[in-house]
């Protein structure tokens, strides 16, 4: 009788990992890497209102420096608690263009530049800026275009900060709102910010209820370095066919 001889087991080969795990893996790296990067470095924002032309405008593409002034509850995703107002923090310059939460509503994203730090003594005169007893000189530069509404009068004024950092606002003539302002020292942990479109902007001027009231240091998110990229309005990530509806002359632009 012969003897049946069991077939040869295979020998089991160890599973492979599939290949989607390093891919998963790699873009979870990736976006992680970009998250901490836009968290503590960059950010990017859009710019939303007409209040800071003619420097920036409507559909601008800015980036946003986070180092620039420390970090804050507000420059942090999910608002964690900190011990101090900011981490490693440092006044803006005068003259910053800063981005920050406004005070009432939060959630709310507002930009503005820095005319008066704490302890300064700022007082607005029929629309001269007046800091510690000295007017910001200003030149008139002629007219001006207002890109959100260009049937508007406007003027162009040079304005100078005493440090000599020089930019460009909107004036739309004389009696405007906003135009004069009692004398005030801004306090300690509080900044003084207005809007480069001077009588189309609410800001320290105007009550927090209303405009941004004194701007809380820890409010700030960053600092506005570069417009990127501007679209002319009505372009949006959802309509691809206006992806490539660019302003002219708006690529990689300081801010100044």
């Amino acid at each position: 009788m012969t003897q049946t001889q069991p077939f040869p087991r295979k020998a089991s080969t160890p599973a492979q990992p599939s290949t989607l795990v390093p891919w998963f893996r790699d873009v979870g790296i990736a976006v992680c890497g970009a998250l901490a990067f836009q968290t503590a470095v960059l950010q990017p924002f859009t710019i939303p209102s007409a209040s800071m032309e003619p420097g920036l405008v409507v559909g601008d593409y800015i980036v946003v420096s986070k180092f620039a002034y420390g970090w804050s509850q507000a420059s942090l995703p999910f608002d964690p608690p900190l011990a101090a107002r900011r981490l490693l923090g440092r006044l803006p310059a005068r003259g910053d263009v800063v981005v920050f939460r406004r005070p009432s509503r939060p959630r709310e994203i507002w930009i503005k530049r820095a005319i008066a730090l704490p302890g300064d003594r700022v007082e607005i005169r029929q629309g001269e800026v007046i800091v510690n007893a000295r007017p910001l000189p200003q030149t008139l530069l002629g007219p001006g275009i207002d890109v959100d509404m260009p049937l508007r009068p406007v003027q162009r004024v040079a304005e100078q900060q005493p440090g000599g950092r020089r930019y460009v606002i909107f004036e739309q003539g004389p009696d405007q709102p906003g135009d004069d302002r009692a004398p005030i020292v801004v306090p300690d942990g509080f900044v003084f910010v207005m809007g480069d479109h001077r009588d189309n902007s609410l800001d320290s001027r105007w009550p927090g209820n209303v405009g941004v009231g004194l701007l809380p240091l820890e409010n700030i998110v960053g600092r506005a370095d570069i417009v990127v990229a501007s679209w002319h309005p009505g372009a949006a990530i959802y309509k691809p066919w206006t992806w490539f509806d660019l302003r002219s002359g708006r690529f990689l632009k300081r801010i100044r």
